[in-house]
């Protein structure tokens, strides 16, 4: 018994010495006054949220924990807080039966490993820069086709002929467009010619007219003047039941050929009377729509006025204006038009 209080005697002033707490036994416990008042006080920690008691009682700003008494036992310091992983989210799995009637519900919970949700954001984001690319890719090629097609329109805008000439004309009035319409004439034969075609599209339309214009040019010996003023009934009679032309028309024709020769008499030639008109140099319109090309002008009413005042027949200024467009008086090709720029250059010849 001696002994084993020499033994705690020893302990306790090797407690007072060290400043420290020493294990003891259970039975030799016993809490100071200072202690007891402390338990009383303080709730059980058990109780209290590691945020509230954070916000009671504020960490102090040094980090050293003040002596402990002797008799006192070690106080466990709390732990940092932890941010508590979110629950799983129960997955809810339908089934019907056979008979479609019924509806079974079960939850599964559905544990996700660690670094899964990372790994499928990566794997998203890598579906979408290669659908980028692929966008990217397709929409580059698209560009490049549409600005081929772009191009290509752009030169075929520039090739388009004059809009009275469309996917459905005929050939032969594609042709009369592409190589005579707006070219400037200067012989006789030809200029009678097209006074004769001009005046039988009356009432018809060009394409019937050239057409026929290899039966009028048989019907009427090439359109020389010289032979067709001499023309007497018989012959005008057999036109017109040979060739099934009018009697009117070609009566008019035979009359307008006797008057190109007095021209020739007054003028030298019938080319140089309907130039007159002109000052020899052709006019040359700036046209961007058909729709805007008259179908008489001032110049060809006082063409027509004279002519007529002369004794021709079917030269009323429409008729007149139509002549001066075939012959090359007048450029109304549309500046959209090829042929516009070619016939300039013809003219300027």
């Amino acid at each position: 018994m001696c002994s084993s209080k020499s033994k705690n005697m020893n302990q306790e002033a090797i407690s007072q010495i060290n400043g420290r707490p020493v294990l003891q036994p259970k039975s030799n416990q016993v809490p100071t006054v200072d202690r007891r008042n402390s338990l009383k006080k303080s709730p059980p920690k058990s109780l209290i949220h590691p945020i509230a008691s954070k916000i009671a009682s504020p960490r102090p700003k040094s980090l050293k924990s003040p002596p402990l008494s002797p008799n006192s036992k070690p106080i466990r310091k709390l732990a940092c807080y932890e941010k508590p992983k979110p629950a799983a989210k129960p997955v809810k799995l339908s089934e019907r039966t056979d008979g479609g009637c019924r509806q079974v519900k079960s939850t599964v919970t559905v544990q996700k490993q660690p670094g899964s949700i990372a790994a499928a954001r990566r794997e998203e984001a890598a579906m979408k820069q290669e659908e980028r690319k692929k966008k990217i890719s397709h929409y580059g090629r698209v560009k490049s086709v549409q600005s081929n097609e772009k191009n290509l329109n752009v030169e075929r805008e520039k090739k388009k002929r004059c809009s009275f000439i469309t996917t459905s004309s005929d050939p032969i009035y594609v042709a009369y467009h592409d190589e005579e319409w707006g070219v400037p004439v200067h012989d006789d034969n030809l200029l009678f010619e097209l006074l004769v075609l001009t005046g039988a599209q009356v009432g018809s339309d060009w394409t019937s007219v050239l057409k026929r214009r290899n039966t009028f040019r048989e019907a009427f010996s090439g359109f020389e003047p010289e032979l067709v003023a001499e023309f007497n009934e018989k012959k005008i009679q057999s036109i017109v039941n040979d060739y099934g032309i009018g009697l009117s028309q070609v009566l008019a024709i035979v009359d307008n050929s006797k008057q190109i020769l007095k021209v020739k008499r007054d003028f030298g030639s019938f080319n140089i009377y309907i130039w007159g008109f002109m000052k020899h140099k052709p006019v040359t319109t700036k046209y961007t729509s058909c729709q805007k090309i008259p179908v008489k002008t001032s110049k060809s009413e006082t063409i027509s006025k004279d002519m007529v005042r002369r004794g021709f027949r079917f030269v009323g200024p429409t008729v007149i204006h139509s002549l001066m467009q075939a012959a090359g008086l007048t450029n109304d090709h549309l500046i959209t038009c090829p042929r516009h720029l070619e016939c300039m250059v013809k003219a300027a010849l």
